[in-house]
C-alpha cells in the first residue's frame, strides 16, 4: 500500500510538471536548447563581451540590460539548462558561482551595503536564457524580492474555521 501511494504521488507530480509550462514557453525552450546559448557564444568568443572574471568553471560579465547600478551575471562554462537539470557532479560549479559572486560584490564595494543573488528557473520565474546564471544585483536599495501582491492577498482572505 505504501509503495502504491508513493507511485501514485510520483505520477501526479510528474503529470503536473508536464503541464506546468505553457505550450508557447515549452516550444521556445525546446528551440533554444537546439542551439548554443547566448552565454556559450560569449564563452567561446563568438560574441564580444568584456569579462570581469574568468576561471575554469565560470565567467562574469555585466548584464546587457542592467536592473541595478551593479548587475553582474555569473555564468558556468558548462551549459546547464535550468536548476532542475543540476546533477550531483555539478555542485562544485554552483558553489563556485556563489564564491565568485561574493568576490565580485567585495570588489565592486557592495558587499557591506547589500546585494541580491538570483537564479530564475523556468516560466513562472521568467527564465529566458536556458543556461543557468546567477544575477548579482546591488548599488541601490533593491526593495522586496517580489511584489507584495500575494502576501497582501493572503492578508485579505477570510480565515477558515478548520
Amino acid at each position: 500500500m505504501k509503495n502504491s501511494c508513493l507511485i501514485l504521488f510520483n505520477i501526479l507530480v510528474i503529470s503536473q510538471l508536464a503541464i506546468a509550462q505553457s505550450p508557447k514557453y515549452q516550444q521556445k525552450k525546446a528551440e533554444a536548447l537546439q542551439k548554443p546559448s547566448p552565454f556559450e557564444d560569449i564563452i567561446a568568443g563568438r560574441v564580444e563581451r568584456k569579462l570581469e572574471y574568468e576561471d575554469k568553471y565560470v565567467v562574469v560579465f555585466e548584464a546587457k540590460n542592467p536592473q541595478a547600478p551593479q548587475h553582474w551575471l555569473i555564468v558556468p562554462k558548462k551549459r546547464i539548462a535550468t536548476m532542475n537539470d543540476l546533477q550531483k557532479k555539478d555542485t562544485k560549479i554552483v558553489a563556485r558561482m556563489f564564491e565568485i559572486a561574493l568576490k565580485i560584490a567585495q570588489l565592486k564595494g557592495i558587499a557591506q551595503t547589500g546585494y541580491r543573488l538570483n537564479i530564475n528557473t523556468n516560466e513562472d520565474a521568467g527564465q529566458s536564457v536556458f543556461h543557468i546564471h546567477l544575477h548579482l544585483l546591488g548599488g541601490m536599495k533593491l526593495g522586496p524580492m517580489v511584489d507584495q501582491s500575494y502576501r497582501n492577498q493572503l492578508k485579505n482572505e477570510p480565515k477558515s474555521k478548520d
